[in-house]
């Protein structure tokens, strides 16, 4: 299971706590502790934190909660990671020392810095399910770029973001902070900068110590074993961007990451798995998912999951959960609003005291 340093979380803790909203309950729901938050030495479950993010965004109601986490953080907290970068000569040598060293402080990220013509550096999930997850992956995007300015000391423009999960349009704070549009439901998260950044000075490189913390990120890198990324979420990666448009078939899905409908067949067998298996799960996850964002009309989520019928999808969201998606909806938003007046409640009490 891979793990991360956690600063993200803690993040959350900080801002929970000054919403006047107590973490502890959102953190056992996501399977973590107090106790583990206040420890900086402990690492965490990725797949708690994504957790943990989605129950906070719904308690804080905020849906740009990782952009707005990533956009005031100091990213020294980053710690060994980042001064690695920030003492490298240029651009495209942090990038790459980035891509390398990343799984120091998340072991379910892997980044690729592809320098070739354009620089564009691309994420990927390792031994955790890309799905749903929004905020983490926003976190990560908008700190790849805040640090590429940092370290250049220049506002560079991504050239072209893409993400795979959905959003209706690019928010406005979002585009604002990027400086240009995101391609959302895409096949990748990625962000593209313009092949002239690559070559741009460091303004804090130092060739000495630069030498000095890469044998420390070597050697921390020794303790992490190499993360791997599974053919589920390769699969499901693929099948996002395809629903919509009703594709999200075997043989297109096959295709789509380079083999034969069989062999991907054979390949999934062979990890107790199926095609409609892995398409069922990932439509009711994303179903469920979508239903939280009170902008999207049941007729859209209806579309996203590739139904041409609103009827057909409620056949489907009863048989996955047992209710309608509109009883789902409702139920879920009782439930958010109840947590969140007992929590502020009980923090006022508190206070008083």
């Amino acid at each position: 299971m891979p793990s991360a340093s956690g600063e993200i979380t803690r993040l959350v803790c900080e801002r929970l706590r000054k919403s006047g909203i107590k973490p502890a309950p959102l953190l056992s729901k996501a399977g973590l502790t107090v106790g583990q938050i206040d420890d900086r030495g402990t690492r965490i479950k990725v797949r708690s934190q994504i957790r943990f993010l989605e129950l906070a965004a719904a308690a804080l109601r905020d849906d740009l909660l990782g952009v707005h986490l990533s956009s005031e953080f100091d990213l020294r907290r980053a710690g060994l990671l980042y001064y690695v970068l920030a003492s490298s000569d240029v651009l495209d040598e942090a990038l790459h020392r980035g891509a390398r060293y990343c799984r120091i402080v998340n072991e379910g990220i892997s980044l690729t810095f592809r320098p070739a013509r354009d620089a564009a550096i691309a994420l990927d999930y390792v031994g955790v399910e890309r799905r749903t997850d929004r905020h983490q992956i926003e976190f990560w995007l908008v700190s790849i770029v805040r640090l590429c300015r940092q370290l250049t000391n220049r506002r560079l423009i991504p050239s072209r973001v893409r993400l795979a999960h959905h959003r209706d349009k690019t928010p406005a704070e979002l585009r604002s902070l990027l400086g240009c549009e995101v391609e959302f439901g895409a096949g990748v998260d990625e962000v593209t900068f313009p092949r002239t950044v690559k070559r741009m000075p460091i303004g804090s490189a130092d060739t000495h110590l630069n030498e000095l913390l890469v044998k420390y990120c070597e050697e921390a890198l020794s303790h992490r074993e190499p993360g791997r990324i599974t053919l589920r979420s390769t699969v499901e990666k693929a099948m996002v961007p395809l629903l919509p448009h009703g594709k999200a078939r075997a043989a297109e899905v096959a295709s789509k990451i380079g083999m034969s409908h069989r062999t991907l067949a054979r390949r999934l067998a062979a990890e107790g798995l199926t095609f409609s298996e892995i398409a069922e799960e990932l439509k009711a996850d994303l179903a469920r998912h979508y239903l939280r964002d009170g902008d999207l009309a049941i007729s859209q989520i209806a579309w996203l999951l590739g139904y041409h019928e609103v009827s057909a999808f409620t056949h489907a969201y009863r048989r996955w959960t047992g209710m309608t998606p509109r009883q789902s909806r409702m139920e879920e938003h009782a439930t958010t609003t109840d947590k969140v007046r007992t929590s502020r409640r009980g923090h006022g009490t508190r206070s008083v005291r």
